[in-house]
């Protein structure tokens, strides 16, 4: 998988949120149900407090008249009233914890549940959608977008699952109110407007600042895996000063784009809380001079004071979703540049997680068929930078062991990669008489196995790197065949060694052939080799191709080389210069007819 430097793209389209969450919310219809009603309750019971408590000191008021008036049959039937609406304010106060405790179980399971789904898809159009699956920025962008933006997306889910319960409460709250007092009443709805009036305003600079915040966040995380796996340069060069003042830098960046970030929110906040309580202040200000003037009952008011703090929040709640919803909008948008040519749709398609259970049948392997020729014709891949490979065409037969050689920037790892799927590339390959439409997701094992110029290990164990969970039957096998087995006696823990961070406790020559053992512990038609014999001595070289075709008997080989080796057991050499297959032939005919081919071989004699 290769990775392009981080450029945004030049325009952001709107990506549809509503749409795309009313899609995630109908994976688990009946779960995303539940969860509204449960917490729907829960926000809403406190509309029952406040109105219990109203009636208990209309009673208690009621009362005191009653006693004044000596009405004592009328007194002993408001007590049991009393004790009545005392009782239902008990029941719902322990009835909205037990809610409580089901809902979050609820919301637990919805929100893992989605997150999951998201990265999920994320991840399985990265590895098998057609073409070549690159990376569009740095690996520390990706993870950013698979963690914060993932995450973000998820949380959103809370906003909606509340906004029921938070919406149902004010029209109770607001009916309730408006029964005692409609200037009140609309007083207290003002800052609404006024809020989503700011947001809405805000709405460009919230999404700027969100997207600044989370490039900044990537280009610290992917500085710094970087640097992980380039330790031994950087002590090497003596760079360390250098490169702790350029991560003092982007760290910087970072604080500062989160600080402007995170200062809008509050901002917003603190606006919304504001205007709520310039509101709040207003309506006890009418409540009590209308008090006073006995238009107002004691039960109303304090029926309005216990509704009015949880109303005004539910407005703060709403203001802030607005801005909320400007922010996973942002989020989706970094997701369409992860999935680049695929709709940002995918993000939320519904697929099975078994998340219970037992696991799923692990997907079977293409089946093992014999491979009889591979034709390529009209190869060509563009560079962004202008260079790249241009019109190849050749073919390769079972059992031949074909060579691509030229000097360094020619072509020839690029034509091996557009040949197998690893980058765009343009033209038709054929496998056995059928073209190939897809060659990222066909050059497979058991077809094709490939070991590139700078393999890629893992900080596991070495066996771990060879098998890659795959079986251990050809184990012993595939390491002989790589030349290994003088090097696991001179490793302290043999096959169970920790490599380190992309093998960096092992040699050169140790990886590539850690690779390579790699590639042959799974059964393969054609063998890919893209230089692997660099870091290799002569003799351990030769010892690794005459075994191959010791043991491996009528082993179909297509080998990037400019090593002797090679060439000298090569059925045919294929010699580039600029981008283009010039020649090809046996090495003898190459080395009669072409000039370039001999000057190839002499400095490969030269430096031998």
């Amino acid at each position: 998988m290769t990775t392009l430097p981080a450029t945004p793209p030049p325009s952001r389209p709107a990506v549809p949120t509503l749409a795309l969450m009313r899609r995630l919310f109908a994976y688990r219809p009946g779960l995303f149900a539940l969860n509204l009603a449960l917490w729907g309750v829960f926000h809403t019971l406190p509309a029952l407090f406040s109105y219990s408590i109203s009636a208990l000191f209309s009673r208690l008021g009621d009362f005191e008249k009653l006693r004044q008036a000596g009405q004592v049959a009328e007194q002993a039937s408001n007590v049991s009233a009393i004790w009545v609406l005392v009782g239902v304010f008990a029941v719902a106060r322990l009835g909205r914890f037990g809610i409580f405790l089901g809902a979050f179980r609820t919301y637990i399971r919805l929100w893992y549940t989605l997150d999951a789904l998201i990265r999920r898809n994320l991840l399985n159009y990265l590895l098998t959608a057609r073409g070549s699956r690159r990376l569009p920025d740095l690996p520390g962008e990706a993870v950013s977008r698979f963690r914060d933006d993932v995450d973000d997306v998820a949380a959103y889910t809370e906003v909606w699952i509340d906004s029921g319960g938070f919406l149902l409460y004010s029209l109770v709250a607001l009916t309730l109110m408006l029964r005692v007092d409609v200037l009140m009443t609309v007083v207290v709805t003002a800052p609404l407007l006024l809020v989503v009036l700011l947001v809405q305003r805000l709405s460009p600079v919230i999404r700027s600042y969100r997207r600044r915040m989370r490039q900044a966040t990537a280009d610290v995380t992917g500085f710094i895996g970087e640097t992980f796996s380039a330790v031994s340069a950087v002590k090497l060069s003596g760079s360390e000063g250098h490169m702790v003042a350029q991560l003092a830098r982007l760290g910087e960046v970072r604080r500062s784009a989160a600080l402007r970030d995170v200062l809008l929110t509050e901002l917003i906040k603190g606006v919304n809380t504001n205007m709520i309580a310039i509101a709040t202040g207003l309506v006890l200000l009418l409540g009590a001079s209308r008090f006073r003037t006995g238009t107002l009952s004691i039960g109303d008011f304090v029926l309005f004071a216990a509704l009015l703090p949880r109303l005004t929040g539910s407005m703060g709640f709403f203001g802030d979703m607005i801005a909320r919803h400007r922010r996973t909008g942002v989020s989706f948008e970094r997701m369409k540049r992860l999935l680049q040519d695929a709709p940002v749709e995918v993000a939320v398609e519904h697929h099975p997680l078994h998340l219970e259970g037992d696991a799923p049948t692990p997907v079977s392997m293409p089946i093992r068929a014999a491979f009889e020729r591979l034709s390529v014709r009209g190869l060509s891949v563009q560079h962004p930078g202008g260079r790249g490979v241009q019109d190849a065409a050749f073919e390769l037969k079972r059992g031949e062991f074909v060579v691509v050689t030229g000097r360094i920037g020619s072509g020839k790892t690029t034509l091996l990669r557009g040949l197998l799927g690893l980058i765009p590339a343009d033209g038709e390959v054929v496998w056995n008489g059928q073209r190939v439409d897809d060659p990222a997701s066909f050059f497979v094992p058991p077809r094709s196995a490939y070991t590139s110029q700078l393999p890629q290990l893992f900080s596991e164990s070495l066996r771990e790197n060879v098998l890659m969970g795959e079986p251990d039957d050809h184990l012993p096998d595939a390491l002989r065949l790589a030349v290994m087995d003088a090097d696991l006696s001179q490793l302290g823990s043999g096959l169970d060694t920790q490599v380190g961070a992309r093998g960096v406790k092992l040699s050169g020559g140790q990886v590539q052939r850690a690779a390579v053992a790699r590639m042959l512990a799974r059964p393969a038609e054609l063998l890919v080799f893209d230089d692997v014999s660099s870091a290799l001595d002569a003799a351990t070289e030769a010892q690794l191709w005459a075994g191959l075709f010791r043991e491996r008997g009528e082993v179909t080989c297509l080998v990037v080389s400019h090593r002797r080796a090679a060439l000298l057991r090569a059925d045919r050499v294929l010699l580039m210069d600029d981008g283009r297959i010039v020649d090809s032939g046996t090495l003898p005919e190459l080395l009669e007819r072409s000039e370039e081919m001999r000057a190839l071989w002499a400095e490969d004699v030269a430096v031998g």
